[in-house]
């Protein structure tokens, strides 16, 4: 039982960072779909996607075409300093209103 404590304790930790990662991810995926959208309305994509943030994270939007953009980019350390730094990144297309003046 000695033996093995560590080796359970370490895959507690691996699913918990996991966790956290994958709930870190869908709050980036929600800010980008958020961000798109808003762009693709005409409206201010940062204030609009501001709510789905994680902490620290970026957004990048960009018409193409006749599409809006929004890339979401994230740093994160899931378990804090026990943990390598992650970059995550949620790209969101959303297609452009018709009628609005570009």
């Amino acid at each position: 039982m000695a033996a093995a404590l560590p080796a359970v304790v370490a895959v507690l930790a691996l699913g918990l960072w996991a966790v956290s990662a994958v709930g870190l991810k869908v709050r980036a995926i929600d800010a980008a779909n958020t961000a798109a959208i808003a762009a693709a309305r005409g409206e201010d994509a940062q204030a609009v996607a501001d709510p789905y943030l994680p902490d620290g994270a970026s957004v990048a939007v960009s018409e193409d075409g006749d599409v809006a953009r929004a890339v979401v980019t994230a740093p994160a350390r899931p378990l804090g300093h026990l943990t390598p730094p992650l970059t995550i990144t949620a790209t969101a297309v959303a297609p452009l209103e018709p009628g609005l003046d570009r």
